[in-house]
């Protein structure tokens, strides 16, 4: 492998995690915006980010001697820039699963109220044999058969 491959690679590696970081920054603000159109809208364009981020890391890691004839300067500019994508990965990490909890919360709530809304609606025969929509909940359930 040449020196200008993995000079290349280095400065497409820098390039992919330059974009990833702008995506994230647009991505962490629509979630913190509850814009969930917008996170929406960036799903493709980060899927195809990661999947170029992921095949230069894995050729980076393979190629470590070859990476280590790199100039300190490149390197210290793509550790920084790695430095800022990890921030925003864990940023965008606990906006998620923030979002995912607000949103199981509120479905469990709905479900919860329509629950509630139902046992009250609902008519039965009480356990002292009278017509109660308050003694609904725990009635057993009987089956009248003509032979």
């Amino acid at each position: 492998m040449s020196s200008i491959e993995i000079l290349q690679r280095v400065d497409d590696f820098y390039d992919v995690v330059q974009t990833l970081s702008e995506v994230l920054n647009v991505e962490n603000k629509a979630l913190s915006e509850y814009d969930i159109d917008a996170v929406k809208a960036l799903g493709e364009r980060k899927t195809k980010i990661v999947v170029a981020y992921r095949s230069l890391t894995a050729y980076l890691i393979k190629n470590q001697t070859e990476l280590a004839s790199v100039d300190d300067t490149k390197k210290t500019e793509l550790k920084e820039a790695t430095k800022i994508l990890d921030s925003l990965l864990k940023e965008n990490e606990l906006l998620l699963k923030t979002r995912m909890q607000t949103s199981q919360t509120v479905m469990d709530t709905i479900i919860n109220i329509a629950k509630v809304t139902n046992n009250a609606n609902a008519t039965s025969y009480g356990s002292q044999g009278k017509y109660t929509p308050l003694d609904n909940n725990s009635n057993a359930m009987a089956l009248n058969r003509t032979l």
